[in-house]
Order: C-alpha cells, then structure tokens, then sequence
C-alpha cells in the first residue's frame, strides 16, 4: 500500500516500476552481476562528466536532463521517473536547483536508489581550506611563481564573501543582482557551484567518496582518477586568475545570474538581467540600471548562454549597441555538443576565450 501511494504522485509509473522491483533490486545489491557497471543518473551536466571521469569503466552515466534545456524549469516524464529508478544511484544539486527531485525522492528511496545531493554536501569552508593546503604544496615547490599574495588575497576575498553572498552582492549592485527577491525558491544560496573550479574539486571529492562507499574494492582506481580530475581542475582555477586579473576591465553583461562564483574568486563582477533562476522577471527600473551601468561603462558586449533564449537579453543588447556574445554555463549540453563529445574543460576552454574578448 505505500509504495501504491508514493507512486501513485505520478500516476501510472506504478505499473512499471512494481514490473521490475524484484530485478532491479538485485541488481543494485551486486552491480557486477549485470554488464558489470554502477548505474548511475544525474541533473547537471558537470555531475555526469566528473562521475564519468571519476568512475571510468565501472560506471554507466547519463543525465536526465533532454539536450538544451533549462535545468530551472525541468520536468520529468514517467519515463524519466521510470529510468531513474532502475539506476543504482541518482545525484544532483539540491538547494532547489531541481525542482522536481521532491516529488521524485518517495519513489527513487523506495526503489533503494541511492540519492546524493552534491551540492548539499559541499562544504564551502572546507573546500576553501583544502584549496589553501594545496597552493601551500606548490608554492613549496615553486617559490618563483610568487604566488603567494594572489593566494591570500584570494583566501581573504573569499572568505568574506562565501556566507550571504548574494545579499551583499545585491547591496553592492542592484542592476545586477536581484537574486535574493526574485520570488525563485533557491533561497539566498547560489546553487551553481559547478562554474567554480575549485568548489568542482570538492564536488568531484564528494562523489569519489560515494561511488567508493557503492563499489568499495574499486576505491583506489576512483582514487587515481579523482586526483588526475583534481590536478586539471586546478590548472583550470589558475587559467581563469590569469585571464581575469590580466583584463582591462571586470564587468560583464550576462542573461542570468549564473556566474557569481567567478565574482567571487576571481573579481569579475556579473550585471545580470535575470536572477539566480532564468526564470526570474527583473523589474523596469532594474533593467534601465543595466542599460545605464553598460552605457556609463562601456561595455561593449551581451552575454547569452546555450539553453536559455532570452528576449530580455535581446532588448537590452539592442539598446546598448552591444554585439552578442554566449557564455556555457555547463548546466546542459547541446545535440551539437554531445554530438561533438565536448567536455567540462573543452567548453570552459571556451568559456575563456569569450571572456577574454568581453573583458578586453
């Protein structure tokens, strides 16, 4: 009668679900009974490659969101719901990024799939500070870089700055903030955590440990890729100090608040036309502030991103005068990126090149 009702929240995927209880549930007590591979689901993209990457032959990986589409407003189907709770384990964000994993919890916990809110999970602090341990290890060993200011600086900046975030960057900017008031239910936490390679370590950290809990005699071989993970993860962290600190200026024109860690870390302010959801309405007045703040600053370019169209975005770089460029936010892939076998580093390479023609 329980299950009954739990699934009975998306009607007829009791039906399937009831099918194949008993298969699916040996097969999640000895993965290796099948093709010999966890099975696993994610929300945002990030989360598949950094499992991928991290679970290598052992792991099945694929995201429930369709190519393209706007991990803000996601809905699944049955089918989706059916697909999830075959799968060994589901991870995603939480912080309300995915609004529908509430509803979706009762059914996947029943179906003893594994659940794994990352994001949840990710201690900002205790990121920040094993960040600090490792910058220390290299300065060891490259004093010449002189990396030592810029480090502290950083630790400083960021440690002001990681609790209430947002609301003292909407204080600071009301044109480009209104996160906080946009009526969305992630609350004062930015939950795009991804975007910042350093917090992606902790990330890839937090499901090295789960798929090692899941699958403990494969432990060392997710160590080893975790670390081969980390080390590119933080060759990527110095790309972006480099390319930011070295602008001409730090003010960029984006679609929706999506990169305020990079504000963080790095000194590049976000005006932002929309708030931490894409689906957050700005009002006039803070839409004649952005127009205001390009104009007063000349900024010279609007920045889209790849699963959100935008009118508003269109408006005010019409305005302005301004050339569009387009950011990855990394949340989906495209059929052209998939199609393309592009990766976490690949489009941030990109992502790169664009802010250093926007900032230049």
């Amino acid at each position: 009668m329980k299950i009954r009702l739990l699934i009975a929240t998306f009607l007829t995927a009791a039906v399937f679900l009831t099918g194949c209880g008993t298969d699916q549930q040996k097969q999640k007590e000895n993965p290796s009974s099948s093709e010999g591979k966890m099975q696993v689901y994610t929300t945002v993209y990030p989360l598949q490659d950094f499992t991928e990457k991290i679970g290598g032959k052992y792991v099945n990986v694929q995201t429930i969101y369709p190519p393209g589409s706007d991990e803000h407003t996601f809905e699944p189907s049955q089918k989706d719901i059916i697909k999830m709770a075959e799968a060994d384990m589901f991870l995603y964000i939480g912080h309300n990024l995915e609004g529908f994993v509430n509803k979706a919890k009762p059914i996947l916990e029943e179906e003893g799939v594994t659940m794994l809110a990352v994001g949840e999970k990710l201690n900002i602090e205790a990121a920040e500070e094993a960040h600090e341990h490792s910058h220390n290890d290299s300065e060891e060993e490259h004093v010449e870089e002189g990396h030592s200011e810029e480090k502290h600086a950083e630790e400083e900046h960021a440690q002001e700055s990681h609790e209430g975030h947002n609301d003292e960057e909407n204080g600071d900017q009301d044109h480009a903030q209104h996160a906080s008031d946009d009526g969305h239910s992630h609350g004062d936490f930015d939950p795009h955590v991804w975007i910042d390679p350093v917090y992606s370590i902790e990330m890839a950290r937090i499901i090295t440990e789960q798929l090692s809990k899941e699958y403990p005699e494969q432990a060392s071989y997710f160590a080893g890729n975790f670390d081969k993970l980390a080390t590119q993860l933080d060759e990527l962290h110095h790309r972006f100090e480099k390319t930011i600190s070295s602008a001409e200026k730090n003010q960029i024109i984006v679609s929706h608040a999506a990169y305020g860690y990079w504000e963080q870390r790095y000194g590049l302010e976000q005006i932002s036309i929309s708030g931490l959801s894409s689906t957050s309405e700005p009002s006039q007045k803070q839409l004649q502030e952005v127009v205001q703040t390009a104009k007063k600053n000349d900024i010279q370019y609007v920045i889209f991103e790849q699963n959100i169209s935008s009118k508003l975005t269109e408006i005010i770089q019409k305005e302005i005068g301004a050339k569009p460029l387009k950011l990855h936010n990394l949340s989906v892939l495209t059929e052209k990126e998939q199609d393309s076998e592009e990766d976490y580093f690949s489009l941030m390479e990109k992502n790169l090149e664009t802010l250093d023609k926007a900032l230049n």
